[in-house]
């Protein structure tokens, strides 16, 4: 019973706000092509101007070229993507999103290695922690979008292509959480704990390893959550300047340039997936991590 409870409490509240989400979700799609409709579509199946409302709910949520998709649209054109084709195909959208994803846990590895030496170094020198930290802090105020096809015209230049230049631009994002948070969390040990290590003779590295690395896990793993989340929103912007034929982020452009917002939609909806299973990893990974520390 308490286990049922416990998943009523936890569950029902994401349902709800699903729910609700959606219903606005159906009332937005009717309001937005409510316009096309009655110009476009209404006219030809209804000549006589007999029609009803609810033909004029029927055809806005059904339209081929909607300004906003149905729920049903997106899903539709989802499975369709994800079953009609195979997996190889460009036309499948999980060939996309493995794509992306590639990119982006790229990125993450690269920008997590950066965030945890950069705190590393900020905590352990007074002259580092002036001179980095406002410029990691200033780094976040350039807009990625008017980065990112400078750092793809330089790494091109170099003669890098492919999975590299996306992963820089997620590593750009996903370094600045991980930075942050370690640093608060390797300064986090209380001085009456460092000066515990420091009478049995350990070193800077000993120190730091036994304790304000374990101090800084909790620190870490949230900001590992972001991290991943904001590394995806990079490797797909990087995938706009570019070209790229592959990606979700070459799928919304190449929807928008055909105008094909149920594709937009889709791809949308499966980035969201996709960032949600990449942050429910970080999240298990995290527990398994916590687990064993508890344990040892």
């Amino acid at each position: 019973m308490a286990a049922r409870l416990t998943f009523t409490q936890r569950w029902l509240p994401v349902a709800t706000v699903l729910l609700a989400v959606l219903a606005l979700w159906y009332a937005g799609a009717v309001g937005l092509n409510k316009a096309g409709a009655i110009e476009r579509v209404l006219p030809n199946s209804h000549p006589n101007g007999d029609w009803t409302v609810s033909d004029l709910v029927s055809v806005t949520l059904n339209m081929e070229r909607p300004v906003l998709p149905a729920p049903h649209q997106v899903a539709a054109d989802l499975y369709s993507s994800l079953v009609d084709w195979p997996l190889d195909s460009p036309r499948n959208l999980l060939y996309h999103a493995a794509v992306t994803a590639q990119s982006t846990l790229v990125g993450f590895v690269l920008g997590t290695l950066l965030g945890v030496v950069l705190a590393a170094a900020i905590v352990h020198s007074r002259t580092l922690d002036r001179a980095l930290l406002p410029w990691i802090v200033a780094s976040q105020t350039v807009p990625v979008l008017a980065i990112a096809p400078i750092v793809l015209v330089i790494l091109g230049s170099l003669g890098f292509s492919g999975v590299a230049p996306k992963a820089t631009i997620a590593m750009y994002l996903c370094f600045f959480p991980v930075t942050v948070a370690m640093v608060q969390g390797l300064r986090a040990p209380q001085k009456i704990e460092t000066e515990l290590l420091h009478t049995y003779a350990a070193s800077k590295l000993q120190a730091f390893w036994l304790l304000r690395m374990p101090s800084a896990l909790p620190y870490l793993f949230p900001s590992l959550r972001v991290a991943i989340a904001a590394g995806l929103v990079g490797a797909m912007v990087a995938e706009l300047p570019t070209g790229a034929q592959a990606g979700l982020g070459a799928r919304l452009l190449t929807g928008s340039y055909y105008g094909n917002t149920v594709g937009i939609w889709s791809a949308l909806v499966l980035s969201a997936l996709l960032g949600l299973a990449l942050t429910l990893a970080v999240a298990a990974l995290e527990r398994l991590v916590l687990r064993r520390g508890r344990a040892a």
